[in-house]
């Protein structure tokens, strides 16, 4: 039957109100807020915490994305009509709650409800407010460059993805993507009168990995690159590209180390350990959506895994969570065979409101399975939303543009009143 057929059939009466929503927000109960505009549209404004599924994506996504059918799901447009073919097509996949939002888009504005721009909206407004608590310290770019120059005793580290890194970097600049900085901080710079700089392409990755050292408690000062890589372009200063340089393996007495610091970190933001038993409790709990990630790079993860494991590195599931984890109220399982990158990951998710745990378990113990995890195909280009900090050729209009949008996060974030988060 063709999708077209598909979405004419039936005619779908239940609707939620915006009330609803942030009734479901407030009290902590599960709910996936699907727009199913394509990316470009839902980054020009969405509720906080809205995730994205375009209509011609629902049936590669939904299942991987929200895997629990009985989760109660809202889908909305902004008057295209494009939220009751999403309907439709998500009862056909199996979904027995799914409803409308009863007037879009425009209901949530017209409530007087705040809407987000961007991306992972939530995740950076979260990065703002750490910053605005602890403030976090930090360097602008010609300071860096100063550094850089008089061949001060500093180590400049990479917390965004080792592609990113590799498209385009900060020189002399080593990729250490965000949940692997705790463990590596030892090999990095087994100075302690090393100043070591954290960078990404803009400010949230910078923040949180910076403030992840701070919160471990490493003896080295530590400082955010301010505004990233954008902040670099900005003051005129030029980027290295392909570069390949990564931290040092990590030897026993460091890894101890990191395994200590980190997991104290985990105890303060109030984080879970549980072994096989609760975890096949949660996986036999039918009221509660589970999410299982090892949060290892990709090739570690590849070599072996915990069955029923997706791969997401640390620090993107922090920065992406709006995509790996849809459903809001859910539960996230986090692993690692060293535990400093689960730790720290769980750190940061607590503090954004999740219900997380750590599974603290001997993996020998366990049947491993090989490759990758099954995720859907890739997105092409099409309804794609171009950040502006990403690749090497963005307008210095719509950096600045970015920047004024993450300052203004955190009193967005009071305005909304939804978002419960707290910083250690």
């Amino acid at each position: 039957m063709s999708t077209d057929t598909l979405d004419r059939i039936g005619e779908r009466t239940l609707a939620a109100t915006p009330q609803d929503i942030r009734h479901a927000l407030l009290i902590g109960s599960e709910i996936a807020v699907i727009d199913v505009r394509e990316e470009h549209e839902f980054a020009q404004g969405h509720p906080l915490f809205a995730a994205q599924i375009p209509l011609r994506r629902i049936e590669e996504e939904a299942r991987w994305r929200i895997p629990r059918l009985a989760t109660p799901i809202i889908v909305y447009d902004n008057g295209e009509g494009l939220a009751h073919k999403a309907a439709v097509r998500l009862e056909a996949l199996g979904y027995s709650d799914v409803r409308e939002l009863d007037g879009g888009l425009s209901a949530w504005r017209d409530a007087g409800y705040e809407l987000f721009e961007d991306v992972n909206s939530y995740s950076k407004a979260f990065g703002e407010l750490v910053e605005h608590r602890r403030h976090t310290p930090s360097l602008a770019a010609e300071e860096v460059q100063a550094l850089i120059r008089e061949k001060a005793d500093i180590r400049i580290v990479d917390a965004r993805r080792y592609d990113e890194y590799n498209t385009m970097s900060i020189p002399t600049g080593t990729s250490v993507p965000g949940a692997e900085l705790v463990l590596h901080a030892r090999t990095v710079a087994p100075d302690p009168d090393t100043t070591i700089i954290v960078n990404c392409a803009g400010r949230t990755r910078s923040i949180i990995g910076a403030q992840s050292l701070v919160n471990a408690g490493v003896p080295n000062k530590v400082f955010a690159l301010r505004n990233g890589t954008i902040g670099w372009t900005l003051a005129g200063q030029d980027l290295e590209t392909g570069q390949t340089r990564v931290a040092p393996e990590v030897d026993d007495l460091s890894a101890d180390e990191a395994r200590a610091y980190a997991r104290d970190v985990a105890y303060r933001a109030g984080v879970k350990r549980i072994g096989w038993d609760e975890l096949e409790a949660f996986r036999a709990d039918s009221a509660r959506t589970l999410y299982l990630y090892d949060v290892r790079q990709p090739r570690e993860y590849e070599s072996g895994h915990l069955p029923g494991f997706r791969n997401a590195q640390g620090g993107q599931l922090v920065q992406e969570t709006d995509h790996n984890a849809p459903v809001r109220g859910a539960r996230i399982v986090v692993t690692d065979t060293v535990g400093p990158r689960a730790d720290m990951t769980a750190s940061w998710l607590a503090q954004l409101g999740w219900d997380v745990s750590i599974l603290d378990v001997d993996w020998s113990a366990a049947a491993l399975e090989t490759g990758k995890d099954g995720a859907p195909p890739p997105r092409g280009p099409e309804g794609r939303y171009k950040r502006p900090y990403e690749g090497t050729d963005n307008k210095a209009a719509a950096m600045q543009a970015y920047l004024d949008w993450e300052y203004g996060l955190v009193a967005q974030l009071e305005r909304d009143g939804t978002h419960g988060f707290f910083v250690i």
